[in-house]
């Protein structure tokens, strides 16, 4: 009895990769000029970008959304800092605090302009736009 469940299981999960297999080779038969095309068309839902690289790209609004993101939260903490820095009332432990506070959203804020400088850099030099 275990022989035959195993040979039933072994049988059932051929007969899945054959119809795998054979429904991709329908799905890339769609289009005899570019057969991987036909297939990433296939699998693209509707109203979902195809530009992945460019000016409208995915990965270029996905990158410029993030460093703007980090840029705010640099300037939000430089105002922390300047705030702390108001209300320290002379006592040098919460000075020296809020002088680190400052200088290391400076850093962030000059990291963030510098990699979004590099991104678009990077995303022009691969060149308009790769579509799938």
């Amino acid at each position: 009895m275990k022989k035959a469940l195993e040979k039933t299981g072994q049988i059932l999960t051929g007969a899945a990769t054959m119809a795998t297999l054979m429904a991709g080779r329908a799905m890339a038969a769609m289009n005899y000029d570019n057969p991987a095309l036909a297939g990433a068309e296939a699998a693209r839902a509707n109203g979902m970008p195809a530009d992945l690289v460019g000016t409208s790209g995915v990965f270029t609004k996905i990158t410029n959304t993030v460093l703007f993101a980090v840029g705010i939260i640099s300037v939000i903490m430089l105002i922390v800092g300047g705030l702390r820095y108001i209300i320290s009332g002379g006592d040098s432990k919460k000075v020296t605090d809020a002088k680190n506070t400052i200088m290391y959203a400076i850093i962030g804020l000059i990291i963030a302009i510098l990699s979004y400088a590099i991104v678009n850099f990077v995303i022009s030099a691969v060149g308009g736009s790769v579509t799938v």
